[in-house]
């Protein structure tokens, strides 16, 4: 991280009531999260080193571009953005994380946050600690495993964005987004036809590298071809071969 790059003001984050102790044991989203395929033994072992629940507001910062890496954040409730920053301080949204995510993977090789994480909503996260978690991972051979297995989504993720902004036009972007969306929702036990958009307009044209003028004009099309009904930011799929054809004719 260079020196001059800028870095947000500090926004303070809300500790939930005595920092409550976040147990994996008893958590609804153990399957998304770090502990599958763990005994209970494991589980509970997975529980003594996460510290603690973190409460963060709606357009707050969980941490900021620069911050020392220290922990890993499993999203609890809530959703997030990560931003990168241009040289004349504009915001560039690079990833968004729903219930189950992790927060931070990208900072293990660099020991310092290489983006900030901004909540989209009222949001909890559970914190675990990087170097405690470290020791598990050697001793708990499941564990370890698993958490190869997020690593390598995330890089997935990473690499879906590239091909979103090099190979195709506006309206598969956007069906991209749509779909990969409901597969997401889907796999937190939600609909996969109907959602809440947790974003902006805005904050998915920075996303998709495309302007908000085009997302709504995209979003109008979409709704007027009977592909979506959307209110607001309430979002049914209604048509998702014609979404896949939008995306395989990107050529």
């Amino acid at each position: 991280m260079t020196a001059s790059r800028p870095i947000p003001a500090s926004i303070p984050i809300i500790p939930s009531p005595a920092h409550i102790k976040a147990a994996c044991s008893s958590c609804s989203l153990q399957e998304l999260c770090l502990p599958v395929g763990l005994s209970p033994l494991e589980i509970e072992r997975l529980d003594s080193i996460i510290s603690s629940r973190q409460a963060t507001r709606r357009g707050s910062s969980l941490y900021r571009i620069g911050d020392p890496f220290r922990n890993l954040y499993a999203v609890r409730t809530g959703a997030f953005k990560t931003i990168d920053l241009s040289e004349d301080g504009s915001e560039k949204i690079t990833g968004f994380y729903l219930s189950g995510e992790i927060l931070g993977l990208d900072a293990i090789s660099t020991d310092r946050q290489n983006y900030g994480a901004v909540a989209l909503e009222d949001s909890e996260v559970c914190v675990v600690p990087f170097e405690r978690l470290e020791e598990l991972l050697r001793e708990i051979p499941a564990l370890q495993h698993h958490f190869h297995k997020i690593m390598s989504r995330d890089i997935m993720r990473d690499q879906g964005l590239m091909l979103l902004l090099a190979g195709m036009k506006a309206d598969a972007r956007l069906s991209a987004f749509l779909i990969g969306l409901s597969q997401r929702f889907a796999n937190l036990g939600y609909s996969a036809v109907r959602f809440r958009l947790r974003m902006t307009r805005e904050e998915i044209g920075s996303y998709l590298g495309l302007t908000l003028e085009t997302v709504s004009r995209l979003f109008s099309r979409f709704s007027e071809q009977g592909l979506i009904r959307i209110d607001r930011r309430e979002i049914e799929i209604r048509d998702f071969t014609a979404l896949r054809a939008i995306i395989d004719a990107r050529d």
